[in-house]
């Protein structure tokens, strides 16, 4: 795909604008799921760890799809995905009212919104960075907001439904409002055509000339016009030899004229043959090439030591960093917080400090003296040291102050496609995005079960945000050893890699 220079403005304000909306819209319902999720409780009698995996599955799945949803956005462009996914969510919740027990939220609230969430945050951040360049940082961070703030309003609202209209209204009117997801699709005009516009009609002569993509010798049509003559030929012998009577081909009564219609007919038709046989055997050549590069290039990310590290960080990540904004609420039950102590729910805390935390996280990465990628390793360390604290919050208080230090540091998701962008180039960005966002969705899908599953066990939270804790600071560790600049100086002794291969620079400002 060519791509054309980022207009760092313009249209791409417009752009910011409705991917916001869009996240705003797709992801205010499940990034608030903790409301739900007592709800579901209380309705299903499952126990926590069980429970859990609804809200999991919603927030995993899609991400878990990250590979297929950046193949869809890269093949259909970011228009039609939205807004096919626009359908997928408002589908799900709606569905989701009538789910007679939990397994069913499995699927409509888990897989079917999961699904359409991970298509539309891998079509916003796609159109986004083809857009912007200089000003990439901001344009991240304002979109990326719209999922904070919408898990700011979206809690107290889904709260507010429930009261008013029980769950099943609940479900039913978030759904409806999700179908604004149609008009902001609408409006993301594309910076360049998808890599598989609508196919042409190739003309046979043409078929040599588009499908060969290798430099070994192919036979021409008339090489193999004459092969498949030479079968007509032999088949006419073998027809010869057979006796006459019920086994044998009929005597013709007009042998001259069966004879012309013999050297005249089988060649458009023989021509015909050998070309869609031709024409198959290059496309199939040309689709085990595109498989082949792209494993290639899968292999070339791998031997990227940051990219490495990069995955294993946001995989122990999401496993300790996630069940907080999912089971913060049943948290605070837990610790014999009341209700109405709750001056504010501990989630929409979370929410507008995560909007917050992205927005100064994403102009913080535009500044030429911020290596973005140590900007995110102090995150995730802070993040596990916060984590740790938990179990030691007993009041309102403290479980709101480091709500809101989780929520402030879980903004750095708006800096990590900067990161990724900055550590494989901006044409490998929707290809290594995929596979980071594959990991992400592990981690989001195993993390809350998990905690759950600890409860279960321990009747208590401590040991389990122990857990998430180490987890995080773990995949910190890990990625601050492999961006140490010690490793340019051992790189530079190596010797030059492959001109396609990229390598993190992280002396250089990010």
């Amino acid at each position: 795909m060519e791509f054309q220079k980022s207009p760092d403005g313009g249209w791409g304000w417009v752009i910011v604008v409705v991917s916001f909306f869009t996240q705003f819209l797709c992801y205010g319902s499940p990034l608030a799921v903790g409301v739900l999720y007592i709800e579901w409780l209380d309705a299903f009698g499952e126990g926590k760890g069980k429970t859990a995996w609804v809200g999991s599955l919603a927030s995993g799945v899609g991400l878990l799809a990250s590979p297929v949803c950046s193949l869809c956005v890269s093949s259909f462009g970011a228009r039609t995905v939205t807004i096919f996914s626009g359908f997928l969510v408002a589908g799900g919740l709606m569905l989701s009212s009538l789910a007679p027990n939990i397994y069913f939220l499995f699927f409509s609230y888990g897989i079917v919104v999961g699904l359409g969430c991970g298509l539309l945050y891998t079509a916003t951040v796609t159109i986004t960075c083809q857009y912007f360049d200089s000003r990439r940082g901001l344009a991240l961070g304002l979109i990326s907001t719209g999922s904070s703030v919408g898990l700011f309003i979206y809690a107290a609202l889904q709260r507010l439904l429930i009261e008013l209209y029980g769950l099943d209204g609940c479900l039913l009117i978030v759904g409806a409002l999700a179908l604004n997801i149609l008009a902001c699709g609408s409006l993301m005009r594309p910076l360049q055509s998808p890599i598989c516009p609508c196919p042409e009609k190739i003309a046979p002569e043409n078929v040599l000339e588009r499908y060969s993509m290798y430099n070994e010798k192919e036979k021409s049509l008339e090489e193999n016009m004459n092969i498949l003559d030479k079968n007509y030929s032999s088949e006419d012998k073998c027809n010869s030899n057979l006796p006459s009577g019920d086994w044998g081909w009929e005597t013709p009564k007009n042998p001259t004229a069966t004879a012309t219609a013999h050297t005249k007919e089988p060649e458009p038709y023989t021509k015909k043959v050998v070309e869609q046989t031709y024409f198959c055997k290059q496309l199939a050549k040309r689709k085990w090439q595109l498989y082949r590069n792209y494993c290639c290039e899968t292999v070339s990310l791998f031997k990227n030591k940051v990219f490495s590290a990069l995955f294993i960080a946001i995989l122990l990540f999401d496993i300790g960093g996630f069940p907080p904004s999912l089971l913060m609420e049943d948290v605070a039950r837990s610790s014999n917080v009341k209700e109405e102590d709750l001056a504010m729910p501990l989630i929409s805390i979370i929410g507008i400090m995560t909007a917050v935390g992205k927005l100064l996280l994403g102009i913080m990465a535009d500044f030429k003296w911020v290596n973005t990628l140590y900007l995110y390793v102090a995150t995730l360390i802070i993040t596990g040291l916060a984590l740790c604290a938990i179990p030691l919050a007993k009041s309102y208080v403290t479980l709101a102050i480091l709500s809101g230090i989780l929520g402030f540091l879980t903004g750095n998701w708006s800096i990590f496609p900067y990161v990724t962008t900055k550590t494989v180039g901006i044409d490998k960005l929707a290809h290594a995005y995929g596979i980071l966002m594959f990991f992400a969705g592990l981690g989001n899908s195993l993390g809350p079960p998990i905690v759950g599953w600890f409860y279960d066990w321990t009747q208590t939270y401590d040991i389990a945000f122990y857990f998430s804790g180490f987890c995080v600071l773990l995949g910190g560790f890990i990625l601050l050893l492999a961006s140490l600049p010690c490793w340019d100086t051992c790189n530079k002794k190596l010797p030059k890699p492959a001109p396609t291969t990229f390598f993190y620079k992280v002396a250089s400002n990010v």
